[in-house]
């Protein structure tokens, strides 16, 4: 579901240029959940960055779904962002001047057609959210906040949905709330989801662990978590 060969960013720094990423290849099949960790600077969002096309690689590519968004031009990124990717941020990025229902429902209005409405109202009611469809983002606390958020990255059934942190800004109860929700709803749906995380107890609910250092994959393994679920399957 997403491959990717030699990637590289830099960026330059006055007179200098700072190697970010420094040649990553990856593979991750449809349905696969990769948590990916390191230390602060190590290029994990930088990563998740580029396979979400928010920014474009120095050298490499990324292929999502078997196309290659590497150095498309904006208008067909942007369409092969709105039906291949969901996005789950730290920070929520709901729109303060539309409802849960209406920022759950904008993916389908931009990106497809028909009437959403009835997906988007049932997806907010599984994530207990049915008594708030017409409260405004000021009138939800964070851990609803980032529950319409996560209605939202699945409104449009995206294989691919990318998570920056989602529990990051969450108490520990609603962290695991909103983790248990993800998981949930990724498993029903076999979505590829790449998490970024520092938190090492998200991490292993993943099938598969990447950590980086300065810029390189120094560790790429399946979690005891992926073992026992090949095992009960």
């Amino acid at each position: 579901m997403i491959e990717v060969r030699n990637l590289k960013k830099s960026i330059r720094n006055g007179t200098r240029t700072v190697d970010i990423l420094r040649g990553i290849d990856l593979l991750i099949p449809q349905g696969q959940f990769v948590a990916i960790m390191g230390a602060s600077g190590s290029g994990k969002s930088t990563l998740l960055g580029l396979l979400a096309g928010l920014d474009s690689p120095s050298e490499g590519e990324v292929l999502l779904d078997g196309v290659d968004i590497s150095h498309l031009e904006e208008d067909r990124l942007a369409q092969v962002r709105g039906q291949k990717i969901g996005f789950v941020f730290q920070s929520y990025q709901l729109i303060p001047t539309l409802t849960a229902l209406e920022n759950v429902l904008l993916p389908h209005e931009l990106n497809a057609r028909g009437d959403g409405r009835a997906r988007a109202t049932a997806l907010l009611s599984s994530v207990g959210l049915a008594d708030r469809l017409h409260h405004y983002p000021v009138q939800l606390s964070g851990g609803e906040q980032q529950r319409v958020a996560l209605a939202r990255a699945f409104v449009l059934e995206p294989p691919i949905v990318l998570a920056d942190e989602p529990t990051g800004n969450l108490d520990s109860l609603n962290g695991q709330h909103v983790l248990d929700l993800l998981t949930v709803r990724q498993r029903e749906a076999r979505t590829t989801l790449v998490m970024v995380t520092h938190d090492p107890d998200i991490a292993a609910r993943a099938d598969r662990e990447i950590h980086l250092r300065d810029g390189l994959v120094v560790a790429d393994e399946l979690t005891t978590h992926a073992e026992a679920t090949e095992v009960i399957g």
